[in-house]
C-alpha cells in the first residue's frame, strides 16, 4: 500500500495498489480517521460492506475493481475527491446509486455526526 507521508498531498497516486482495500488495509492520509469497513457478506458474485464515518472520516483513496451499488443508512453530505477535484454529494437514507468499476476517488464525511452507507459490489 502507499501511505501519503505528513506534508504531502493526500491526491491519488496511481501507482498505489488499492486491492486491499477489502482486506482492511487501508491508506492513511494522517489527517483524518479512517472510516470502518466491515464486510458483512462475500460470495462469488458480490461483496457487501457497511462503512462507518466518524465526523470528518474517511474512506481513503482507492479504485473500485467492480461496478457497485451504495445504499446510504444515514441522511448527509460527504465530500467526494477525485483526480478531477472535490464535490460534496448530498445523500439520502434509502436512497441508492450506482457506479462503474474503475472509480478513483476518497469519501470524507462532511457531517457533525457519524455517517453510514452500505455498499455493494458485484463481481
Amino acid at each position: 500500500m502507499t501511505e501519503v507521508k505528513d506534508g504531502e498531498s493526500p491526491r491519488f497516486n496511481p501507482d498505489a495498489d488499492f486491492s486491499a482495500i477489502h482486506r482492511g488495509e487501508l491508506v492513511v492520509t494522517n489527517t483524518r480517521k479512517p472510516a470502518v469497513p466491515t464486510v458483512q457478506i462475500e460470495t462469488e458474485r458480490a461483496i457487501v460492506t457497511e462503512w462507518r464515518f466518524e465526523p470528518g472520516a474517511e474512506t481513503t483513496w482507492h479504485r473500485h475493481e467492480y461496478d457497485y451499488i451504495v445504499v446510504p443508512q444515514t441522511t448527509g453530505k460527504l465530500s467526494i475527491e477525485t483526480v478531477s477535484g472535490k464535490t460534496i454529494s448530498e445523500l439520502v437514507a434509502g436512497v441508492s446509486y450506482a457506479r462503474s468499476k474503475g472509480v478513483e476517488h476518497n469519501e470524507i464525511n462532511q457531517n457533525n455526526y457519524e455517517f453510514v452507507f452500505v455498499e455493494i459490489e458485484l463481481k
